[in-house]
């Protein structure tokens, strides 16, 4: 009777599991969305078994994204991924939050009801959120990547912090967070695309140890302002270029 309901357990809880997995599919044989950010890089920077990427951004009443941040971020999309059936970009306004404050888990449950492309066939799919609140685990936060195709922006952070007087331009901070995130979902730093050499900042997680490089820490939170204010966005230097290359990328 023990191992009769064991079994009974065990098949009860593999039956949610996969139900959980497909949560973000158009068929339960589809992509699985729901794993660990980086595990998707070489899907997405190679063209052998998706040649194209569809971008649905889903932003909150008032945080529509920055037209000129998101020309940039394509553009910086298309120099690394080898996609020969080209980078769409497409916009969809949602509900907003009801609190000021959202922790990841929050946003993947946002994600959850909103999302509606996927990736299926040849075609890539990654989802980007423009909240209306802050990340409750550190107000300082500006975006996060949480799923393998999955990244949010803080709007209000990056409003409160850009496109006033004597503030950083909005196009500039929001275009810096978004390439960031990217880059990790393209499995940087060492989320996915090997490092060809070491240059992982191991205080600060997964990120670079080039001050001066898109992957360093300070490009998710607001350390990255001072920076932004005398200099142009960062990119990714020779170490991060060298990783994307070796996984599929150009």
């Amino acid at each position: 009777m023990f191992r009769k309901f064991n079994l009974t357990l065990l098949f009860f809880f593999l039956l949610i599991s996969c139900e959980r997995d497909s949560e973000f599919s158009n068929d339960p044989g589809d992509y699985n969305h729901t794993r660990s950010v980086g595990s998707s890089s070489n899907d997405l920077l190679n063209n052998s078994k998706y040649n194209a990427l569809v971008i649905e951004i889903l932003y909150m009443p008032g945080y529509a994204p920055n037209a000129n941040a998101i020309s940039l971020v394509k553009n910086f999309l298309s120099t690394f991924l080898n996609k020969e059936g080209g980078i769409s970009i497409i916009q969809k306004e949602i509900a907003g939050a009801s609190t000021s404050g959202l922790s990841a888990e929050e946003i993947r449950s946002i994600e959850n009801s909103n999302r509606t492309s996927f990736t299926s066939g040849s075609v890539m799919a990654v989802s980007i959120i423009y909240t209306n609140g802050q990340y409750s685990d550190n107000a300082n936060t500006l975006g996060i990547a949480y799923r393998n195709t999955s990244i949010a922006l803080l709007g209000k952070t990056i409003h409160d912090n850009s496109g006033g007087f004597g503030q950083v331009s909005r196009t500039k901070l929001e275009a810096t967070v978004l390439e960031h995130e990217l880059g990790h979902l393209l499995g940087l730093v060492d989320l996915g695309s090997q490092m060809q050499a070491n240059h992982k900042d191991t205080a600060h997680g997964n990120h670079c140890d080039n001050k001066n490089c898109l992957m360093y820490y300070a490009s998710e939170t607001t350390d990255i302002l001072g920076f932004l204010n005398t200099n142009n966005i960062p990119q990714l230097d020779s170490n991060c270029k060298a990783d994307l290359k070796a996984n599929g990328g150009k």
